[in-house]
């Protein structure tokens, strides 16, 4: 049985398990709003098909296990994460983002040696959530805005995945009000093309394997803008798991990452 231990790294408390050796150490992120428990499927796979290798999944800043802080922004929690990884003993992680991860994954492989970068169901222009986020904005920061997450929610597509699967998105979502505004208040108040351009530059600095897993076949304007910025990016399509293709399919995802 694969022996998980909570560790505290840094400042983000993290579940570690298997053994440093010569395989690219693995760093899991979950999403908004959710935890490291997310993982646990995952991980199940990965006892199996790439045994003991050394594998961290993280709570990131505000979230279940690690402690809040004063800034969300992702390129200050990515230094965050550095430090978490540099005290974990991992070198040259490859890096798996879930949703808002798969952003800050991103942004971690342009500043920081990786081996790779993962990014599940994220994708890197906002322009369509930002519209959503600006009608969304005075719920969000009204006692109401719980209303907007329950609204997320229902888009996610919860109910495509097995009941088990279900129960574990439903047991790890619980954000404050603190940590939607804090991790979204880049989205809301920087102008949707400096946010495209800044993606555009970290994908043009990532010297890596980047790939895309996501639910359903990307819009060919967005395939051709990634495959442009970052031009041997692989995307994965697993159908039929809404916006959990890690947990609809942790088997498929398991392989990709073995492999």
């Amino acid at each position: 049985m694969t022996q998980i231990h909570l560790r505290y790294y840094g400042e983000l408390a993290a579940d570690s398990t298997g053994t440093t050796d010569q395989r690219s150490p693995l760093v899991l992120l979950h999403g908004l709003g959710f935890d490291r428990r997310q993982w646990g499927p995952l991980l199940k796979e990965l006892a199996v098909l790439d045994p003991g290798r050394r594998t961290v999944a993280f709570d990131l800043p505000g979230h279940l296990d690690s402690p809040g802080r004063s800034s969300y922004d992702l390129g200050d929690v990515a230094d965050v994460l550095h430090q978490a990884v540099v005290e974990a003993g991992l070198s040259a992680p490859l890096l798996v983002g879930h949703s808002i991860s798969g952003v800050l994954a991103t942004i971690y492989a342009a500043k920081y040696r990786t081996s790779g970068v993962v990014n599940i169901d994220q994708p890197l222009v906002v322009g369509p959530f930002k519209d959503v986020l600006a009608k969304l904005e005075p719920t969000l920061r009204s006692p109401a805005y719980g209303e907007v997450w329950e609204t997320m929610l229902a888009g996610m597509h919860i109910d495509q995945l097995p009941q088990e699967a279900q129960t574990l998105v439903h047991a790890s979502t619980r954000p404050s009000q603190e940590i939607l505004l804090g991790y979204w208040r880049e989205v809301m108040e920087t102008p949707a093309d400096v946010l495209r351009a800044a993606r555009e530059a970290d994908l043009q600095a990532i010297q890596v394997p980047y790939d895309y897993v996501t639910s359903d076949e990307p819009r060919p304007a967005y395939r051709q803008w990634l495959e442009t910025h970052r031009p041997n990016a692989r995307i994965t399509v697993l159908p039929g798991s809404g916006h959990f293709p890690h947990l609809a399919h942790p088997g498929e995802l398991a392989k990709l990452l073995a492999g």
